[in-house]
Parts: C-alpha cells; structure tokens; sequence
C-alpha cells in the first residue's frame, strides 16, 4: 500500500480509502496552511513501499534520521518470527491426539488457517498458519470498526502489532487520537505510544509497521499513566454468539491485557474489539475450558458486518502467575521487572506456572 496527497493518481492502484488528516499540516509554496487529504492505494506487492518522493531514502540501509538500520532490523525480525512459527508449529503437531488441554484450541486453529489458504482469503504475509491471519477485507473491517461511537470518542486506542489490523493503526493516527502498540512479543519492552505529532505526514503508513514502531514511537513503562480507552485485537477465530477467542496460540494478548489491568490503564468496561474475516466466525469454541487469563471480545469487525458479543465471559483482573511458565518469565523483561516489583511492594514471592517449551522469541539484539 501506498499513501499519496489526494489528487496525485497512480494508474495500476485501486483507492480503498480516502482520508482527510486535520490535525497535520502541509505549507504550499504560497504559504499559508491547509489540512492534507490521502487516499490510501492498494498495491500488488509484499512490502509497502516509502511514501517519500526521493527514492534514495527508499533505498537507503539506514533510515534518514534514525540510528536504526532498517535492514538488518528487517532480517532480526523476520528471523525471530519464523523461528517462533517454527515453534509454534512444533507445540501444535505434539498436542495432537495427545491430552494436552490445548490440543482442542489447536484443531480450531488449524481448520480455520487450512480454510482461509484453501479459499484464498488470505493474504501477505504467507501462510497464514502460526499468525494473526491477514485477510481478504481487512481494510473494509478496518473502516467498520473506525465508525464505531467506542472508536470515535476513543482518545487512546491500543491496537496488536499484526498485519490485518495495520489500517485500524493509520485510522487511530489519522483520527488524532493516541496509540498503544505493543511490542511485537514483547521482545524489545513493553508498548510504544504514537501520535501523528510525532510523525511527518508523509510517514504516517510507515509509522504503522513494526519498523515504524521502532522509530517513531515513544517507549513507556509500568508507571506510565496512562487511560485506554479502546483495545483492538487481532484474532485466529472468534465466537459472534458468546465473544470467545483464539489466538494464535502464544498468549501475548493475554499478558499485554493482564499488564495494562495492572497498571490501571484499562478496567471491566473497557471495550475489546477484534476485526477477522466472516470465515474465522465459530460456533464451537467451549467457553468452559477457556483459562482464567483468556481475554473475550465485545465487538466484531468483519468486512461485512459489525457484531455485538454482548458476551458473559468474564475479563482478567491482572497477571495469572501461577499460569505463567519460568520459562516465558525469563525472556521477557517487562514481567521480570513487574514481578520484582510486585514482590517488593508485598513482602511476598509470586507463583510460578508449570514449565513449558518456548521460542527464542523474546530477545532481541541492539541493531544500531
């Protein structure tokens, strides 16, 4: 995808959105200021191009203005990712016909990512299989979730890191609003604050990727204060009749909801809302073999339809550490740090969960 100044017209792209940006400004050679327009394009390729005019900074191994190389940031990536998928992958054929209590939320992964593959719904990144699957639709769900009256009065909305939830990411800027992005598996901290403030106009789509994250956004803490208002999240599948919902299988939304209940940030009424494809819709998730730490939604986004769960599952007051393995406590710092202090503050040691086999996801080297 590409985002251009309204009027400039590029003949092989088909427009999806049309976006005006009130709260940037551009300045005409004649002075002055006027409130800049984008139509967002839709692009036959993997990658999303810069939207910069010089292609050198297109090209260039290290992004203008930044100490990050967007390069080998890029490969880091890529690699941690596909040896979690590989992970993951491993988890899933070991739960088979075993009697893992997992297995079962494994098989409604795998029918619905063989499903969305078979039929053609998917979309870069591919295979879906192993990830927040991107779909067919994924902007239009995106625009039927920015109209609703939660996302309109929303002022700080925190959407997941995933690609089908990248155009939720540019209406929550270009709405002026703030947003909260996790770290993609928390690897590098905790979330990153974004506002369109802080970014060049012309940034904005770059601004939503995980590059972008990196470089435009501002990392905060556990005693950030902070109050979400909206929390956005990706999904594998989703119940419409009871808000039940799979993710794709590492628990990451679980923990970054616990975190933020913990820190105040969000509460019971803070509304979760999800955008999938109408195939990921279920009817045969068990609401009672859900864990205590699964998060439910309120609000379904297909490209079709909005649904209200009105669901009865009840939400996580907080981290669950009898549930969270040594082993994932180790690679992430940010529930290091929190446990610390949590114990500090108590005058008593916290549980551990049982032990479990992980991806070497959650480090991540200093790319300079």
């Amino acid at each position: 995808m590409l985002l251009y100044p309204y009027g400039v017209t590029w003949t092989p792209a088909t427009p999806l959105v049309s976006r005006s940006i009130p709260n940037l400004a551009a300045f005409p050679a004649g002075g002055g200021r006027r409130s800049l327009k984008f139509v967002l394009f839709s692009v036959p390729s993997r990658c999303f191009p810069c939207a910069s005019a010089s292609p050198d900074r297109c090209n260039a191994g290290k992004v203008e203005g930044s100490t990050i190389d967007r390069a080998a940031y890029e490969n880091e990536r890529l690699r941690l990712d596909a040896a979690a998928r590989e992970a993951m992958a491993a988890t899933a054929s070991a739960s088979e016909g075993s009697e893992d209590p997992r297995s079962w939320k494994w098989r409604i992964r795998k029918r619905i990512w063989d499903l969305m593959e078979a039929e053609d719904i998917a979309r870069n990144p591919r295979p879906v299989h192993h990830r927040i699957p991107n779909f067919v639709g994924a902007p239009k769900a995106a625009e039927l979730l920015g109209r609703l009256e939660v996302f309109q009065k929303a002022q700080c909305v925190k959407v997941n890191p995933d690609s089908p939830q990248k155009q939720v990411r540019f209406l929550t800027l270009t709405d002026g609003k703030t947003l909260l992005t996790p770290q993609p598996r928390l690897r590098t901290g905790f979330f990153s604050v974004l506002e369109s403030r802080m970014i060049p106009p012309e940034s904005i789509m770059e601004a939503c990727s995980s590059f972008g994250f990196a470089k435009y956004g501002k990392p905060i803490g556990l005693d950030e204060k902070i109050k979400v208002d909206l929390l956005v999240i990706g999904s594998v599948a989703v119940d419409p009749h009871t808000g039940a919902r799979l993710g794709k299988g590492e628990g990451f939304a679980e923990l970054e909801y616990g975190m933020l209940r913990h820190m105040g940030a969000i509460d019971d009424s803070t509304l979760v809302v999800t955008s999938v494809h109408d195939k990921q819709l279920v009817d045969d998730i068990p609401v009672e073999k859900l864990l205590i730490h699964d998060v439910p939604v309120d609000i379904i986004c297909t490209p079709t339809q909005v649904i209200y769960t009105n669901t009865t599952i009840p939400k996580p007051q907080g981290i669950y550490w009898d549930k969270l393995s040594p082993e994932k406590l180790s690679q992430i710092r940010i529930l290091r740090e929190l446990k610390k202090l949590i114990e500090k503050e108590t005058g008593q040691i916290l549980p551990s969960g049982p032990s479990e086999k992980l991806p070497p996801t959650a480090q991540r080297r200093k790319l300079i």
